[in-house]
């Protein structure tokens, strides 16, 4: 952008922000659905080992194993759902700065918020980095959060309507 005669601070361009988001441990981990998949099993496994200590103090599921272990296992997906929102509106903020025509920016603090309109040149450019890169992230973080998330509510009614 400094070719543009830019006056957004570097660290508040929409490109750089993106960058940084790439270079993030956290948020690099859905570039590759398979990498993301493999890390939520992660989590989710220790969610679960956690959950079933916690619901072990329960008189109720002491005398039921079967819904004692249950309840753990969908209950236990709430921690990689939490860790998909985080993922996807940190991405979506992105995707938004990239996309859009103006760019928001501080000069130097939260009081004074300027606006400044991009260049043609840098809307093609940063339209392309957001159809290309950040598209498909959003698109695999959609996918795989509606996954866990009819799982989890799937779950949850098989516990609260079938008694065994």
């Amino acid at each position: 952008m400094n070719e543009f005669k830019c006056p957004v601070p570097r660290e508040q361009q929409p490109t750089n922000e993106f960058i940084e988001l790439s270079k993030s441990k956290f948020f690099s981990w859905p570039k590759t659905k398979k990498s993301l998949i493999l890390i939520l099993i992660k989590f989710w496994v220790a969610a679960f080992v956690l959950f079933l200590v916690i619901s072990s103090g329960s008189i109720y599921f002491k005398t039921s194993l079967f819904k004692y272990v249950f309840l753990s296992v969908f209950s236990s997906l709430s921690i990689p759902l939490l860790l998909l929102i985080k993922l996807y509106l940190g991405w979506n903020h992105i995707f938004k700065r990239l996309t859009s025509e103006k760019v928001e920016y501080e000069e130097s603090g939260w009081y004074d918020g300027q606006v400044w309109e991009k260049p043609l040149v840098m809307k093609e450019k940063e339209s392309l980095i957001a159809s290309i890169e950040v598209k498909p992230i959003l698109k695999n973080l959609i996918q795989v959060f509606s996954i866990i998330s009819v799982l989890s509510l799937s779950g949850i009614l098989i516990f609260q309507y079938i008694n065994f």
